[in-house]
């Protein structure tokens, strides 16, 4: 029998994405209201009631009265807005975190999907700091370039009407809203600087964490670390600094739900660079809610990606 699935917001970017990986999948069955009564408390709820997952592809209070909507429901929710990502009782639906992660996610009733920068950035250094590499208390610093898919149908509409320029940085009041989920999820006891930019092309993302190395350190240490902790994961790959090429492509995973992280050390063996590349709607957003979709269905956890 199929399983049920209600995606409240369809008609955004994340889930539009989710909907077209679904679509076609004949272990899953799509449940949809009409289109003049999606804001309609009482059809939303009927569609929750009849779900057995539904996924939020909401605003941040959005998805909070629809959480709450839903609570005394048997309902299963993953919420892909920002709303629930450090409160723990919502499991965080990054499988590849820990090892009992994945184990949770597949019980939870509640999962929240991170964000597209903070996966990135929790990829490349929780491993890190669990391995003694890097200090809780580090002075970080978190940069990137992202497609501007990213940003909603504001943003798209301003770069489509070539009114947001060819790329802009921002973040620059230091209270970028992926910032609590990176501290939290990594243990981290010192926020990092974390300012971001936004690119003119559509989709595809690259984080780099520069580190200058402490007497001792290799760039090798990074490696095998990240590369034992990611040693099973499907979509996490810990890939040779030569892969991405003299010049690392944000777009270059556009379309599948990897997550390719690397490790470029100077040649003086002194300074290295952390880097992680993903497509910011697949593992950054509606691919990650599928991949924890599958999981807390007990079905393929690669299935529809």
């Amino acid at each position: 029998m199929a399983a049920k699935v209600f995606i409240d917001g369809e008609v955004g970017t994340t889930g539009l994405q989710i909907r077209d990986r679904l679509i076609k999948r004949d272990d899953i069955r799509l449940i949809q209201i009409a289109p003049d009564r999606r804001k309609d408390p009482e059809a939303r709820r009927e569609a929750y009631s009849e779900a057995d997952v539904a996924i939020l592809c909401l605003p941040d209070e959005a998805a909070k009265e629809s959480a709450a909507l839903a609570a005394d429901l048997p309902v299963r929710i993953i919420d892909a807005s920002t709303a629930h990502r450090v409160n723990p009782d919502w499991a965080f639906g990054f499988p590849e975190l820990s090892a009992n992660q994945r184990a949770r996610i597949v019980a939870a009733k509640l999962v929240s999907n991170p964000g597209c920068w903070s996966t990135c950035a929790i990829g490349l250094l929780a491993p890190l700091v669990k391995a003694g590499l890097i200090a809780k208390d580090a002075g970080l610093t978190i940069n990137g370039v992202s497609g501007y898919s990213g940003g909603g149908k504001a943003l798209i509409a301003e770069f489509e009407a070539g009114t947001a320029g060819s790329q802009f940085v921002y973040g620059l009041d230091h209270k970028h809203k992926h910032l609590p989920e990176i501290v939290t999820h990594v243990g981290l006891t010192r926020k990092p600087i974390f300012i971001p930019s936004v690119g003119k092309y559509e989709q595809g993302m690259i984080v780099q964490i520069p580190l200058h190395l402490s007497a001792g350190q290799t760039a090798a240490q990074f490696q095998d670390a990240l590369a034992a902790h990611y040693a099973d994961a499907q979509f996490v790959r810990v890939v040779d600094p030569s892969v991405p090429g003299a010049r690392a492509n944000p777009e270059r995973l556009n379309g599948t739900n990897y997550m390719d992280l690397s490790v470029h050390a100077s040649a003086d063996g002194e300074r290295l660079v952390l880097m992680a590349c993903l497509d910011n709607l697949g593992k950054g957003a509606s691919g990650a809610a599928v991949q924890n979709l599958n999981l807390m269905l007990g079905m393929d956890e690669g299935a529809g990606l």
